[in-house]
């Protein structure tokens, strides 16, 4: 497995981590607790080390589905999770990240983040409070998720003596908004990016369209998966398929390479079950040629000004 530092830090993270929004077992179909618990020992077997969820992700069931799996080698985890953007007050934050480390069975939070800005809660407030329980040794690094750049900007200057370590944001082989003017200042100020959705969620495992998605699927809100989208997508995947059948790797795989081949991104694609979790994982300690690579962006140009992702 390949590690990077997050952000200016000196923690070693997987260049792949997990995502564990499927583990809250709300809104992604089918999920089995056994066969989450299966998919985290399986990438911690592996070399993963990261693992990121958050407190809303099934009302806090994700959190204490890797609680339990865990618990026996937590010091070996980095584990990041968030709070709500509804519990940005200082009294709901302390409340929130309490709450978090009950459920995840510990006493202290690897990487704590923002899950979202809140307009109406002061942001000096939030920050003061996150390094308040850094110096506590309640958490040992501040993140943001969905934070702009100029967010990010505003809540840095509220910090004394820490630094933000990672933004969460939406990133993968599809959906590349952040390229403009996020991942510059990111890689500029050596921030993280910790890219959720890396595979657009699932689009790019060919499992999934619009038309066979349960009505309370979260996919439902995501454009990508619109008829119009998938039509405008098969010419791209069919470039994916054929460097696929070159390199032996998957189109998943291919796409998780992509984000890695990224110094500053590390990507976090969920996993329902062991085989999923082992086929994100065989994703590393290889690259896609610059040829490769180069065939991915022309196609990327010729689709991008059509294809409607937000």
């Amino acid at each position: 497995m390949e590690y990077r530092n997050l952000g200016k830090s000196d923690l070693k993270v997987s260049v792949i981590g997990l995502g564990a929004w499927q583990a809250g077992a709300k809104g992604w179909g089918k999920i089995v607790d056994s066969d989450v618990k299966s998919a985290i020992l399986t990438s911690i077997e592996m070399g993963l080390n990261f693992i990121d969820t958050a407190e809303v992700y099934g009302d806090g069931h994700s959190e204490s589905v890797i609680g339990e799996v865990i618990k026996d080698n937590r010091d070996d985890i980095v584990i990041a999770t968030k709070a709500s953007g509804n519990h940005l007050k200082p009294e709901y934050l302390e409340r929130a990240l309490e709450g978090s480390l009950k459920r995840l069975n510990t006493n202290y939070i690897d990487l704590y983040q923002l899950h979202w800005p809140d307009i109406y809660t002061s942001l000096k407030e939030t920050m003061k409070t996150l390094e308040r329980m850094a110096n506590n040794g309640k958490i040992r690094y501040i993140g943001l998720s969905n934070f702009s750049v100029c967010q990010i900007e505003e809540a840095r200057s509220y910090l004394s003596n820490m630094d933000i370590v990672s933004n969460q944001v939406r990133y993968n082989i599809l959906q590349r908004e952040i390229e403009e003017e996020m991942l510059p200042y990111l890689t500029k100020e050596k921030i993280s990016v910790i890219a959720y959705s890396p595979l657009a969620q699932g689009l790019l495992t060919f499992k999934y369209d619009h038309a066979n998605l349960e009505a309370s699927d979260v996919r439902k809100n995501n454009k990508l998966f619109t008829e119009p989208n998938i039509r405008m997508i098969a010419s791209f995947l069919s470039v994916l398929k054929d460097i696929s059948l070159e390199t032996g790797h998957s189109v998943v795989q291919l796409a998780l390479n992509w984000l890695i081949s990224r110094d500053n991104v590390i990507p976090i694609p969920g996993a329902k079950n062991r085989d999923q979790a082992t086929i994100n994982l065989q994703s590393n300690g290889w690259r896609l040629s610059q040829e490769q690579i180069k065939r991915i962006e022309d196609k990327y140009q010729e689709i991008k000004d059509k294809l409607d992702t937000f």
